[in-house]
């Protein structure tokens, strides 16, 4: 007996040194300890200490934010606690995953299985021997109910000297590293209605990544949305669905999460002020997208090929037929140096108008993130200007002044010889009109080609402009070729005539396009603007000083006339006003496609532009059919259209998430899927009507 008195008394010494190591708490559907990463602490120190969960399988606990319902954990301490409230932190939140509550509906944000959540505390200065933390961890735990819970834990700590749990130290210090660290980069959100663009710019880019994921502190997105991901080369940008109740003034804040091919996770802690997306954060595709592994010599060969589809498109055969008189002007010399050279200087205005579009290109993309093709014909002044220089050129060909001529009269020096101006000044014109209209072949090989370097998008343009120039050229060097144009005659002068009516019908499409741009008193300025320079050639013929004097003063205030009244604030766009209202055509949002997913109906989307003659056949062919409306309507499918006449980042970046540089681009969306197929840019009855209903 006395041997276990001792034995008794010996065992209860060693435990009243040693820290009180509380058994976990079982309080339902969770064990719950208190653990730290010190047995021992000094007076006045801070430590971490940390709620550990082991969670009942299938059943789950939240976040910070617990999304769309749910609420987060806390720790509590109790009256008799040695370590009160006020010397408890915040916890230190790990990475949350998602948690799909009803597919597609409520989505919340929290933690399975087993889960740390470290805060720190500090040790009073005045504490004399042990210290208790005593706490009670409350929380809503769920499964396909919520059940709350709580569970008293407590700690209890020496104060003589500081030692360390080796064990539960390196535990909470994993964990730790779990949770968000600031962003080292800059972030913006694009807030257009209820579409939003975050954009992510960060030096050098996230590297390959499995998924970017937003998660907000607050409730200013739709938590069960999909958040489309565009990479960039120096970042990334996402596409958000705001919720309703959003206040748009304050920054957008929360947590990006980014998961690599590994499986590893990093979470920057963002605070996104309003603003333009950042340069580099797009154009690369989508995340894991396959466009980026297109080699580039491959999009160079699909440029040229593209280049060679471009002179079939209806907006460039206008131009085209200047440049048919031009060769059949030079073969009239008889000279085949004439020939080529006219031929060099069409390809040159070609080669030199791609090479500044892919200048522009490159320097809107550092700046402002995605960049489309046909950006300049979202610009009512460049509309205007090139609907005047198109009038121009139809009165030029009708005999109201010579090109040629008056340029050299003028000292322009832009050429040695009648003829090569006007040959260079066509390749111009063909470069401008032409490259907004993306044939077939040619959308996606752009769409890849804007996630490359500087110097392979240099050489893509020049490629196309290659490739647009490259039956004229091959005409020029060709003897057994150019020699079969017809001989010179007076037939020519009524030819030119002739040619002079494509370009008054190219100015009219430019006009219906500066219209939906500037509205019609834009119109009507241009208009007005169209008769002064036939006045002013009319002007010029007079070959006097004077007249020449006020011909070249009404260009002048003609050009700032017209250019300042294109700059004025433009009216709205119906979405639906291009078709007819049998269709019952919805403008297109990220937002509403996910409502009509949800709604298990099948979504057609056109991505289009008044000034893209594609879409405008594709319309005139297709989309308004009858056969296409029956189809429609027997199945009730969704019409979307997402007008791109004017600029519209939303737009930009859905195009450049489908590996797009413009439209148009059309979109099929089966009923019930969340993956759309992306359809040719040149539509038939047949292909639309035999689309599949179903994934």
């Amino acid at each position: 007996m006395k041997f276990s008195a001792c034995l008794v008394a010996l065992l209860g010494a060693i435990f009243s040194i040693l820290p009180a190591a509380a058994a976990p708490v079982d309080a339902g559907h969770a064990r719950v300890e208190l653990i730290s990463e010190r047995d021992a602490a000094l007076p006045g120190e801070t430590i971490y200490a940390a709620l550990k969960m082991d969670l009942d399988n299938g059943w789950h606990v939240y976040w910070l934010n617990a999304g769309d319902a749910g609420l987060p954990p806390q720790v509590i301490a109790q009256p008799a606690s040695d370590i009160k409230a006020s010397a408890i932190g915040d916890i230190v939140w790990p990475l949350p995953h998602l948690l799909p509550v009803v597919e597609g509906e409520i989505m919340d944000y929290g933690y399975n299985d087993e889960v740390v959540f470290p805060f720190p505390i500090t040790i009073p200065d005045d504490a004399m021997g042990p210290v208790t933390l005593d706490v009670i961890a409350d929380y809503l735990i769920c499964e396909d109910t919520c059940v709350p819970e709580q569970a008293h834990v407590k700690l209890k700590l020496e104060t003589d000297q500081s030692e360390a749990n080796i064990r539960d130290g390196e535990l909470i210090g994993k964990w730790i590293a779990k949770s968000d660290v600031p962003f080292p980069g800059e972030a913006r959100v694009l807030k257009k209605d209820l579409d939003w663009t975050l954009s992510l710019r960060l030096d050098g880019g996230f590297g390959k990544v499995r998924s970017i994921r937003f998660f907000p502190f607050g409730h200013d997105i739709l938590h069960p949305a999909e958040q489309p991901v565009e990479m960039g080369r120096h970042g990334a940008t996402l596409s958000l669905s705001a919720a309703d109740m959003t206040e748009v003034s304050k920054p957008l804040e929360g947590v990006v999460v980014i998961e690599q091919d590994d499986g590893s996770r990093t979470g920057y802690q963002i605070s996104a002020a309003e603003g333009s997306p950042l340069p580099d954060t797009s154009g690369l595709g989508p995340v894991g997208g396959a466009g980026l592994q297109v080699a580039a010599w491959k999009l160079i060969l699909l440029a040229i090929l593209g280049g060679l589809i471009l002179n079939l498109m209806p907006c460039v055969l206008p131009v085209l037929s200047m440049k048919a008189f031009g060769m059949v002007s030079a073969v009239s010399s008889g000279h085949a140096g004439e020939v080529r050279r006219h031929g060099i200087w069409y390809t040159a205005g070609v080669l030199v108008s791609f090479g500044v579009l892919a200048a522009i290109i490159v320097a809107l993309r550092a700046a402002t993130g995605p960049v489309t093709l046909g950006f300049q014909l979202q610009n009512a002044p460049v509309v205007a200007v090139l609907t005047l220089v198109m009038f121009a050129v139809g009165l030029w060909l009708m005999g109201m002044f010579e090109l040629g001529t008056s340029l050299q009269n003028l000292g322009s020096g832009l050429a040695d010889r009648d003829g090569d101006a006007g040959a260079f000044f066509t390749g111009v014109l063909a470069a401008i009109v032409g490259s907004p209209c993306v044939g077939p072949f040619l959308g996606a090989a752009l769409g890849a080609v804007m996630g490359h370097s500087a110097p392979v998008v240099f050489t893509f343009f020049l490629a196309m402009g290659f490739g647009l120039a490259l039956p004229f050229l091959v005409l020029s060097f060709v003897p057994n070729l150019y020699k079969l144009l017809p001989r010179p005659g007076k037939w020519m002068d009524t030819l030119k005539q002739f040619f002079a009516f494509p370009m008054f019908l190219t100015a009219a499409w430019l006009a219906k396009v500066l219209g939906d741009l500037a509205g019609s008193g834009a119109v009507a300025w241009t208009a007005t603007g169209a008769v002064a320079i036939a006045f002013a050639a009319w002007l010029w013929q007079r070959e006097a000083r004077l007249p020449r004097i006020l011909a070249a003063v009404t260009l002048a205030l003609t050009l700032f006339g017209v250019t300042e009244r294109a700059m004025a604030p433009a009216p709205a766009i119906g979405a639906s006003s291009a078709y007819a209202a049998k269709y019952e055509a919805e403008p297109w949002s990220a937002g509403k496609v996910q409502s009509l997913i949800a709604e298990g109906r099948p979504i057609f989307i056109d991505f289009t532009a008044s000034w893209c003659a594609t879409c405008q056949v594709n319309k005139a062919t297709t989309l308004k059919s009858k056969t296409v409306h029956d189809f429609f309507a027997a199945n009730d499918v969704a019409f979307l259209v997402a007008d791109f006449t004017r600029k519209d980042p939303a737009i930009a970046a859905e195009l450049a998430r489908h590996q797009r540089a413009g439209v148009p681009m059309y979109l099929w969306y089966p009923a019930g899927s969340d993956e759309p197929q992306v359809l040719p840019e040149i539509l038939n009855q047949g292909l639309v009507t035999s689309l599949p209903l179903t994934p």
